[in-house]
Parts: C-alpha cells; structure tokens; sequence
C-alpha cells in the first residue's frame, strides 16, 4: 500500500498511527501469505481487535443501559459485534478497497465479503490499539461505532436463539451453552461452518452457516427446538 492510500485510510479512521506498520499489518489477508513479501495475516490483530471491541462495547452497554438485566445487556452486544454489523461499519470506513488480498481472493469476491470486512474491522481495531492505547481504541469506537449502536439494537431482535437459549438453560441451573466448531468448508470467500451447542458437556445440536455466528444461532435453535419437544428439560 502506497503513502497516499494509507494517508488516505488514516483520514478516514481519524486517526493518525505512529508506526504506520501496524496499520499495514492489519490489512493483511491470510490468502496473501503464499507470497514472499507477506510472511503474517492480521489473524492476530483480529484476534486482538475483537476483545477490545467486546470490553469497549460492554462498558457502553453497562454504562447507557442502566435498567436492563444481563441478558438484554448481552444480547444488545451481540447486536452490534456480529459480522453483519461489523461488516457495516467497514463498508462505512470504506476498508474494502484496502485490504491486501491474493487475486484469487479479490475475483472470488473478497473484497465484499462480510466476515472478510467484519475482521478487518477487528483487525484495524486492534492496530488502533497497539499503536495509541486503550484512549486511541475508545475514541476509535466512540466515533465510528457508537453512534450505530441504537440504530443496530433497533433493527435487530434483542431475544436472537443464542439468547434465548441461555435464558432457558440457566433457570434450569446448568452454566451458559457452550459452542465448539465441528469443521469448516469450502473457500475462504464461501465457507460453510459447522457448530455444535453444547449444555453440561453434552451436545445438544448442530448449526450450519456462512460465518460462525449463523451458525451458533442455527445450532441454538434446532437446540431450542428439541427442548421445547421435550418440554423445556436441558438434561434430556
């Protein structure tokens, strides 16, 4: 990426990064790894990117919504860190045209793949981060994130499968569900995931989706689904 287009990135985030190499680094996709001059994705910026997203949003949701219980408080966050809401806020910031990606990912349709766009976001989240500290993420978050919170929660359900099924599961005294990945198919830009819920270590259900978030709430609700068959009992 030339001089000019990360000015360019950087006027757009309103942030302006110290070492411009962890920006570079979080626009790094896995599928240009097979060249010489890229030797790390930004997995590990996603990585990162995504828990400051979490305790950032988690603070904003605890903090404005004083009155709601924690099961609203989650699934408002949910709401608004799933891929298609992330994705959204890529589109916004335009990332799309930044990120660094091999052909076959670019003509595979790459550049307008939302779990591509949804972990760049974390991944540049993370940059901001590492490069200016927990105040430079905030006011990251503050000024392109927040402000979509309320119009996020309000077009989506507050009570999603994922939800609803831990409701259920802890008024029976078991500990939240658990969701492990079973495989993942197909190119990077069409994967098909494969989730199985899990309630006292035992497997409930599986889930199919185009991103593991589908397909945790699939899984959540065909588990819902044999529960309610079996009248509510999360130990059956």
């Amino acid at each position: 990426m030339n001089d000019t287009k990360l000015k360019q990135l950087q006027n757009t985030l309103k942030y302006k990064f110290k070492n411009q190499e962890f920006l570079k680094q979080a626009l790094i996709h896995r599928s240009c790894l097979n060249q010489a001059k890229y030797s790390q994705s930004n997995e590990r910026m996603e990585f990162l990117g995504d828990a400051v997203l979490e305790l950032l949003i988690s603070h904003h949701l605890y903090s404005s919504l004083k009155d709601s219980p924690e099961g609203i408080l989650t699934a408002n966050r949910s709401a608004i860190v799933r891929t298609e809401s992330l994705a959204l806020i890529a589109k916004q910031l335009d990332l799309g045209q930044h990120i660094i990606m091999s052909k076959g990912e670019e003509s595979g349709g790459g550049r307008q793949n939302q779990s591509l766009l949804a972990n760049t976001t974390e991944a540049v989240t993370g940059a901001i981060y590492l490069d200016g500290g927990f105040t430079a993420a905030k006011n990251f978050v503050n000024h392109h994130i927040i402000p979509q919170v309320r119009e996020l929660i309000k077009n989506n359900p507050l009570k999603d499968n994922k939800s609803k099924l831990q409701e259920v599961v802890q008024s029976q005294g078991f500990d939240s569900p658990v969701y492990k990945q079973v495989k993942a198919e197909g190119p990077d830009h069409s994967k098909t995931f494969t989730v199985a819920v899990l309630i006292g270590n035992k497997q409930k259900a599986q889930g199919t989706g185009k991103n593991k978030q589908q397909a945790q709430q699939n899984a959540a609700h065909k588990a819902l689904k044999l529960m309610y068959n079996n009248k509510i009992h999360a130990k059956n």
